[in-house]
């Protein structure tokens, strides 16, 4: 029988926080009143390429991972911040920075706790209803703290997005491929694909239903993890602050035993500022 170890450090929790809430104050400062109803802002919130600022806080607990039944608590930090082009055109640029704490998942007994690798993505979106385009370049950043933690090179690569919404309904998806072009000789090349497929259904009080899939395509090392989450969540406010609550399991379909959890759990937390 497989003995599960659960640890979370709460210097992350912290350490995060600290950061993030000075990130929503000055953020706050600047950001003129809601306007929107709950609906229209749930929707915005499925949409990864809308005119909003956010600043989604991504909890990931996974348990069960290779052959030490490691476990891994991530919380990526994931701001997006809208700039207009034109009347016609935004560039939406997306932020992801993680931090981890993980146990016996490089060997047992072991312990490692820091920043991995950042992931920066800017999308050239056109204002369209219906239909909705982006595309843009997607760079990895070596921001990692530990060599255990990230790549130690540094990368880039496409991203697309395409997606249908219409009132109360988001189906579509969102994928990158990123290749390393400079770092760590002697560290493996880096050559990745992910996309993450989504349908989502919104209601009038803010509350919304759906379900995703994430697939991560390891290109270097052949290896593919596919997971799946239905997933619920709410707009509401805490406060004067406009937030969204979405949980959701993480259920490992495909991958290998080296890096396929037994499962998972993500609850995000996401500071919205619906005037932008």
């Amino acid at each position: 029988m497989k003995r599960i170890k659960y640890y979370i450090s709460p210097k992350l929790f912290f350490s995060t926080l600290f950061f993030t809430f000075s990130f929503v104050i000055s953020a706050q400062e600047a950001a003129p009143k809601a306007g929107a109803s709950a609906q229209e802002l749930a929707d915005k919130l499925a949409n990864p390429v809308a005119s909003l600022i956010s600043v989604p806080l991504q909890n990931n607990l996974n348990y069960g991972i290779g052959p030490f039944n490691g476990s891994k608590y991530t919380i990526n930090v994931q701001p997006v911040i809208p700039f207009k082009l034109t009347e016609n055109l935004n560039l939406i640029t997306r932020y992801i920075l993680p931090v981890v704490d993980q146990r016996d998942i490089t060997g047992e007994n072991t312990h490692q706790f820091g920043l991995s690798d950042a992931t920066v993505t800017a999308f050239f979106a056109p204002k369209t209803k219906g239909l909705i385009l982006g595309v843009g370049p997607a760079f990895l950043i070596p921001t990692a703290t530990d060599e255990l933690l990230g790549t130690e090179k540094f990368g880039v690569g496409p991203s697309v997005l395409v997606m249908h919404q219409g009132k109360g309904l988001s189906v579509g998806f969102i994928a990158n491929q990123i290749w390393s072009v400079a770092g760590n000789e002697d560290r493996a090349d880096f050559n990745q694909f992910y996309t993450q497929i989504f349908l989502s259904h919104s209601y009038k009080s803010g509350a919304s239903l759906g379900i995703s899939s994430e697939i991560t395509q390891n290109w270097e090392g052949n290896t593919t993890l596919i997971t799946i989450s239905p997933n619920i969540g709410a707009v509401t406010k805490l406060g004067d602050q406009v937030v969204q609550f979405a949980i959701m399991p993480l259920i490992p379909i495909v991958g290998p035993h080296e890096i396929k959890p037994d499962w998972g759990l993500r609850a995000v937390l996401a500071f919205v500022f619906p005037g932008s």
